[in-house]
């Protein structure tokens, strides 16, 4: 009998485990980086919406593209509706739910668009 517990114990320790490594990284919600020398890509992030989900899969994509590939260093940022500090941001530049919006080095907003933007096209919009 307690080989069986062991047992059970050990596989859901394995299963968490798989988990999370193939869980997406997160994204910070906070929005000091902006400005602060390179440029920022800040999604508003809509729990209720599902394309916030699928949005937040391909940032995922984009980021360690970036970062693997062509070493550049961009930041990826989640604005969240129904927070103090996404709705501060929201507020401030008047985004929209599921809405990108890019941030120059120095932190003047300077493209927008709707999710959903793939990964590749998140790598072009950036350039």
């Amino acid at each position: 009998m307690p080989w069986v517990a062991i047992g059970v114990i050990t596989s859901i320790v394995i299963i968490v485990g798989l988990l999370i490594t193939v869980m997406p990284k997160g994204f910070k919600s906070t929005h000091e980086q902006i400005g602060t020398g390179k440029p920022a890509v800040v999604f508003v992030y809509d729990l209720s919406l599902t394309v916030s989900n699928s949005q937040t899969e391909q940032m995922n994509e984009a980021r360690d593209y970036l970062s693997n590939h062509l070493d550049e260093e961009v930041f990826f940022l989640i604005a969240s509706v129904d927070t103090p500090e996404g709705d501060q941001l929201i507020a401030k530049h008047r985004a929209r739910p599921a809405e990108l919006l890019l941030f120059d080095p120095s932190g003047n907003l300077i493209k927008r668009q709707y999710a959903l933007k793939s990964a590749g096209e998140l790598i072009q919009w950036l350039r």
